[in-house]
């Protein structure tokens, strides 16, 4: 097994943590700040465009330093090395986890089986390029000769999410061509899209990497027949394309296979939007803007494995969110984005973090004794002040936030921006300080209303602050987080790149749904029949 099987809570730095968390739990963040002038400075990040500003914890620096002694003792070092390298840490499904290699230069090594993935994935990139340029200047045309007007991506989860999320945060640096989404099996959702579609001006990308996902195929069936209305089988070949290892499928299905984007089983989906599966967000924002994403995400992979851990961003992210997780028993954290582009980023982290950390057995086999995971949530600010920031501000459980901004707008509206970053810095201010009784009387407010008045403070957030959302600051953005989850993985002792719950409902879907077709109802739970029965009565 290419990673150690450790339980974190019987190592030595676990228990120290114990300690040293029954110390300062109660401890205020503004005493914390009075007490330490430099406090600001001490848990703050500079790179490159990226300040990131931890200090608004409830840590000091025996926090710190004993979590660093945590990931020494865990072998974190040693785990990331092989990360990078190639090996199986993806050890249940034999796979090595490779997302990192899409994004590395052309001279970089990175064996898989002996072998330097590298030129391969770099052929990909050039078919990408190649093709996204031809569809984007009106060279690759439909079958009646129109240039393409519209782009619809037909995959779900990491097929969808992804590509969805950043052709969503990079709108500002969108083409003439509209992008659409289709990924819930639901039949109203296609039909809705369908509906603003011109069949002759349409291009459809099928993202499934085995061809055999059944809200894929089923969306991209259903797609297939609406065109065939329209135009012939043979000009199937021009409308359609796929990113998928199936090439017997995919040819079936009638693309061509020139028009078939390879992938790769090292490469896990709700990482693969750096793949072909990004086939879509070239597509929608151009070549140069996909591979500014990857210089990105690759700047923030260098400075992940070499990094030091007292200024390692998405390692300090990690411990921390452990840290409120696994001792302060926090429930759930909040991630939220201070720009509209970012509506998408919360949904987006939630398969990423959820599904990969979302485990009850470790590394060895057997059952865990502490919690893993963690609830991901979240929407832009300032709506969600407006929503339920009422529960972070006072409601009674713990919930640290990640608030994200950037200095620079996009449009250049400056009026707009201040407004906007002053709600920013006021709201990890007040969930630090809170307000005091005395605070709440100095304004006059009547006796009886005092107590609804008070706010409790020592709310932790984290202020991940951005010179400017760009392709390439998105992508360092969500490689910070994908390396988090890695980490966390790594001290959880969990194997973070399976994902065999979600493996369970679809096995039994295939099943009820046979028993729909067929009327033949099997042995279920009498309320799995009843809803059946009552399905069927009612349809």
């Amino acid at each position: 097994m290419a990673l150690h099987s450790i339980n974190p809570t019987q190592t030595k730095s676990w228990a120290k943590l114990n300690t040293h968390f029954e110390a300062i739990k109660d401890a205020h963040m503004k005493t914390l700040f009075a007490e330490n002038p430099g406090r600001a400075d001490q848990f703050t990040i500079q790179w490159e465009d990226f300040y990131v500003d931890f200090s608004k914890n409830r840590i000091n620096q025996e926090t710190m330093t004993l979590f660093k002694a945590l990931a020494e003792e865990l072998k974190l070092n040693d785990a990331i090395s092989k990360y990078f390298e190639g090996d199986i840490i993806n050890h249940t499904e034999g796979r090595a986890v490779l997302h990192t290699a899409l994004r590395a230069p052309k001279d970089a090594n990175v064996l898989v089986d002996g072998a330097n993935v590298i030129p391969e994935i770099h052929q990909v990139k050039s078919l990408i390029k190649n093709f996204s340029e031809a569809v984007i200047n009106g060279t690759k045309k439909g079958y009646t000769n129109k240039a393409f007007t519209d782009v619809v991506n037909i995959g779900i989860g990491g097929s969808d999410l992804g590509p969805a999320m950043v052709v969503d945060s990079l709108a500002f640096y969108g083409n003439h061509l509209t992008p659409h989404f289709v990924s819930n099996v639901d039949g109203d959702h296609v039909n809705e899209v369908l509906k603003t579609l011109n069949p002759e001006t349409t291009l459809f990308v099928i993202v499934s990497k085995t061809f055999t996902t059944q809200e894929t195929l089923s969306n991209a069936t259903t797609i297939r027949e609406w065109f065939l209305n329209h135009g012939k089988q043979e000009d199937v070949a021009k409308h359609f394309v796929a990113v998928s290892t199936n090439t017997a499928k995919v040819e079936a299905f009638g693309i061509e296979s020139s028009n078939i984007f390879p992938m790769w089983d090292w490469v896990g989906g709700r990482f693969s939007l750096w793949s072909a599966v990004g086939l879509s967000i070239s597509l929608a924002v151009g070549y140069d803007n996909f591979e500014s994403l990857l210089d990105g995400a690759h700047k923030m992979d260098t400075h992940f494995k070499e990094e030091e851990f007292e200024t390692n961003i998405p390692t300090i992210l990690a411990f921390l969110s452990i840290w409120y997780n696994n001792f302060f028993k926090a429930e759930s954290e909040a991630v939220i984005p201070y720009t509209q582009y970012l509506n998408q980023f919360a949904t987006y982290l939630q398969q990423a973090i959820m599904e990969s950390n979302g485990k009850s057995i470790d590394r060895s086999g057997t059952d865990v004794n502490y919690q893993t995971g963690n609830l991901v949530w979240g929407e832009p600010g300032t709506n969600s002040q407006h929503a339920f920031f009422q529960l972070i501000h006072q409601g009674t459980k713990l919930i640290p936030a990640d608030f994200i901004g950037f200095t620079q707008s996009l449009h250049g509206n400056n009026d707009h921006q201040d407004k906007l970053i002053s709600n920013f810095f006021a709201q990890t201010e007040a969930l630090l300080n809170g307000k005091t009784e005395a605070e709440v009387i100095a304004e006059g407010t009547a006796k009886e209303i005092i107590p609804f008045k008070v706010f409790e403070g020592n709310k932790p957030t984290n202020t991940i602050f951005i010179k400017q959302l760009t392709p390439e600051s998105l992508g360092k953005l969500i490689a910070m987080y994908e390396h988090k989850i890695f980490v966390q993985g790594v001290v959880w002792n969990v194997f973070s790149y399976d994902q065999f719950g979600v493996e369970l409902g679809k096995q039994l879907a295939t099943k009820i749904l046979q028993e729909i077709n067929t009327g033949a109802i099997a042995n279920h739970d009498t309320s799995t029949s009843n809803l059946l029965k009552h399905y069927k009565k009612n349809r």
